[in-house]
């Protein structure tokens, strides 16, 4: 079995060579796609093959990996980015792997961990498909009554990648989603909820704002399922309370509060609309339910946000209550920094 690794590069001087040094020895073929680096990038790459390709960056990552994997001759695609890389242990499980893997498997799913800088994973690992057949044969199935098998067949492996970027690209990633959606006229539901969580976690408020504009857009003409809605309406109650459009909050809030299971993050707003208003007793109610309430977008708010925040309002309500009161609300707040201190985020 061959393998080519593919990938596609921009401004990557500074990482390009840690994920191709981890990667020498597993590929028979190296293709590099070039979106139009202004740095060292091309002549790093130079130094380990001559199969670099340029391609006009389009705002699409799909056209630019379509391209990619054109340029691929080998039995096997090994997809990977510049801030990527495997350790010695993964390339060791990576080199066995090649050597064993059934023809019969089509896609191959990895570990994807982020020991530290995430934009959407609510764990510390996920598994994607990180190895793909070039090719792919039809065969049929079953012994009467046979059909063509059309779902791919997937194999788990234990191979860990280490994805350890310099920083995250929301920026890149937020001008792609809108100009995507003022193209095509809509997302698709993966894209939506994708955009969503980017937004939360590290939307500015211009940023909100144009998103907002579009889930609102979306809710109106698209009718999206109650999965997809509860995202939409998450970002537009957060939009709502940083543009202090307060009836525009609980409108949404309130929607949000009537599905089945309210999520984290609506309690989190409005413990935070109330805590700005100075008033820590409705705030803290808040906060403790967000602690009780599962996340939709991000696991940060139905754990350590609220629990820091709780700890935050009892230090308030500590200095304005006297006596035993003050020394209830007091240890209360020590005891939900210290929850906040002590939460991890899941391994998967």
């Amino acid at each position: 079995m061959t393998v080519s690794v593919c990938m596609i590069v921009k401004n990557e001087e500074k990482l390009l060579a840690r994920c191709l040094d981890s990667l020498k020895g597993l590929y028979d073929e190296l293709v590099i796609v070039d979106t139009g680096s202004t740095d060292r990038t091309r002549q790093i790459a130079g130094e380990y093959t001559d199969n670099i390709y340029d391609f006009s960056w389009q705002d699409d990552f799909s056209a630019a990996r379509n391209f990619a994997f054109s340029k691929c001759s080998c039995d096997y695609i090994y997809s990977a980015d510049a801030d990527e890389y495997l350790d010695e242990t993964n390339r060791t499980r990576f080199r066995d792997l090649i050597m064993v893997l059934d023809p019969a498997v089509e896609i191959v799913q990895m570990h994807y961990y982020e020991p530290k800088l995430s934009g959407l994973l609510n764990t510390r690992s996920e598994l994607r498909p990180k190895l793909f057949k070039r090719i792919r044969t039809f065969r049929w199935v079953d012994p009467v009554h046979e059909s063509v098998q059309t779902e791919p067949l997937v194999f788990d492996s234990d191979i860990v990648i280490t994805h350890a970027p310099e920083s995250l690209h929301s920026s890149r990633d937020f001008s792609i989603f809108e100009r995507a959606y003022s193209r095509e006229g809509r997302l698709s539901k993966r894209l939506y909820s994708m955009y969503a969580i980017e937004l939360y976690r590290n939307g500015g408020a211009e940023e909100l704002r144009h998103g907002a504009l579009i889930f609102s857009e979306v809710i109106d003409r698209e009718n999206p399922d109650q999965e997809l809605l509860i995202k939409l309406l998450i970002i537009l109650a957060v939009n709502a309370r940083k543009e202090g459009n307060i009836s525009a909050l609980l409108k949404y809030a309130s929607r949000l509060l009537a599905c089945d299971d309210p999520c984290s993050e609506v309690c989190l707003e409005l413990g935070r609309y109330f805590f700005d208003q100075g008033d820590y007793k409705e705030a803290s109610l808040w906060f403790y339910n967000a602690t009780i309430q599962q996340s939709a977008l991000d696991i940060h708010s139905s754990t350590d946000l609220p629990c820091r925040a709780l700890g935050i309002c009892y230090a308030h309500l500590s200095e304005q209550a006297d006596g035993e009161e003050s020394d209830r609300y007091r240890e209360a707040a020590e005891e939900y920094e210290r929850r906040a201190d002590q939460f991890q985020i899941p391994e998967e």
